[in-house]
């Protein structure tokens, strides 16, 4: 997919948005996502992260964790899960699907204003704090995807998590939950809505 000139709506979570301000996005370039799943370290107020918390608290009558040690190992789980569920999406994308954009350096967008409100919905039940939604104007490659196709979280071998990475790769006409993976050149050209000035 070459380079092609698009509009694309985003919802900004971290660091306002500025009219003119200008992205680049490459390869190169890790986002947030990258940046959560892969370098963020998750420890008690000890240092420890869950496994040594597991080790240390592990008895032959069970385990006896304090809540914040729980909520550590809960916590980690939970990224790991998903940070398995990234390598495994990219190990796809690299595999087969190079021409795409990488969940892990790209800025994240809606094809419309309607699709963006649908992640606004998904961020709210996260408690996740919307700051802004702007439109951007792209020059870039993008792939538009159905987040609802990504492999799960749970417990189900890793040859069936591949087999959904290709099937969230595949795309399908009938996206539950549109995501747009965008790269190149992005700039916002209208602040559609400010929610905290």
């Amino acid at each position: 997919m070459g380079e092609k000139q698009f509009y694309a709506y985003h919802l900004v979570t971290r660091n306002k948005m500025y009219l003119g301000q200008i992205i680049h996005f490459d390869d190169n370039q890790k986002n947030t996502l990258y940046r959560f799943f892969f370098e963020k370290e998750i420890v008690n107020s000890r240092g420890e992260d869950y496994v040594h918390i597991l080790h240390s608290h592990y008895t032959r009558e069970g385990l006896n964790l304090t809540k914040e040690d729980a909520d550590v190992a809960i916590m980690s789980i939970g990224q790991t899960s998903r940070a398995i569920r990234e390598v495994i999406v990219e190990m796809v994308r690299l595999e087969e699907f190079p021409e795409y954009p990488s969940r892990l350096s790209c800025l994240y967008a809606a094809k419309s204003y309607e699709d963006v409100l649908k992640w606004r919905q998904v961020f709210d039940s996260f408690n996740r704090k919307v700051l802004q939604i702007v439109k951007l104007k792209v020059t870039g490659s993008y792939f538009e995807g159905d987040g609802d196709l990504l492999p799960k979280e749970d417990g189900v071998p890793f040859s069936k998590k591949i087999e959904q990475a290709r099937e969230y790769w595949h795309g399908n006409e009938h996206n539950t939950l549109p995501e747009l993976l965008i790269n190149g050149k992005i700039e916002v050209v209208e602040i559609i809505d400010d929610f905290f000035e």
